[in-house]
């Protein structure tokens, strides 16, 4: 099916190359699958969620509790005003896959059904000049998400794990633009240090696990806004700003 596809024309490098690092990946996070590795035609397919009405109101539910988790820190609300709008547009992606992996929310996507040529007639050139064209997530992107919350399950956090790592996240101090990059550092720190001591009588026996953890949610800031806003949050939303909602959220 790939013989005349763009993989085999000039972007074959590219394919061959996506192929190995993807076969890399998968191979050394145990829960991700090997499926559909033929040609990178496949991972750049188009997908939605295969159960919105399940996984939308599940993702809400997260995210409010996300914002409970925020309003809830005075640490946080003793920030100045920019710093709060600062930490809030560059981390509630990373809070917002934390809380995922802690309600266990679980999804599955296919692929986006193309629409009828009745329908593209009809609404040809109507749709452009009503709103702007959604951007759809790809599969290759979707199966990165789900590698990195599959990671993040086989740690099996209790729940002050959770808690001081979503501190450590919130309070980055490497945000360009921050009034008090400072306290915020000394904010993460103090969450990393709560983060370390509860590590000891917990997992004694596993030196390593403070270590794995940070590294392991670094991986969640790679994870682009505009993905987790497409898939999870557009089907309800439409158009409207995420960031906006979720400061609205913060401040009712």
């Amino acid at each position: 099916d790939c013989e005349r596809c763009q993989c085999h024309s000039e972007d074959k490098r590219t394919a061959i190359l996506y192929t190995l690092l993807s076969q890399n990946l998968n191979h050394s996070r145990g829960g991700c699958s090997p499926a559909h590795r033929r040609c990178l035609c496949h991972q750049r397919r188009t997908v939605c969620l295969r159960t919105p009405h399940i996984t939308c109101p599940a993702a809400s539910n997260v995210l409010v509790k996300t914002i409970s988790f925020m309003k809830n820190l005075p640490s946080f609300y003793g920030l100045p005003p920019e710093d709060q709008l600062l930490l809030l547009d560059s981390c509630w992606v990373p809070l917002f896959l934390l809380g995922m992996v802690q309600e266990m929310v679980t999804f599955e996507v296919m692929e986006t059904p193309a629409p009828s040529m009745l329908k593209k007639i009809l609404l040809d050139g109507q749709s452009k000049r009503q709103e702007p064209e959604r951007t759809q997530p790809t599969l290759a992107a979707v199966q990165r998400l789900q590698c990195c919350l599959n990671t993040f399950w086989t740690l099996d956090l209790s729940p002050k794990e959770y808690a001081y790592l979503k501190g450590a996240i919130l309070f980055n101090p490497d945000i360009p633009g921050l009034r008090a990059p400072l306290y915020i550092e000394s904010l993460q720190q103090e969450a990393q240090r709560a983060l370390h001591e509860v590590l000891q009588p917990l997992h004694p026996e596993d030196q390593g696990r403070f270590a794995r953890i940070l590294l392991i949610s670094s991986t969640l800031k790679s994870i682009p806004p505009t993905l987790i806003t497409d898939l999870f949050f557009r089907p309800v939303i439409g158009n409207t700003d995420i960031v906006d909602l979720i400061v609205e959220m913060l401040y009712e």
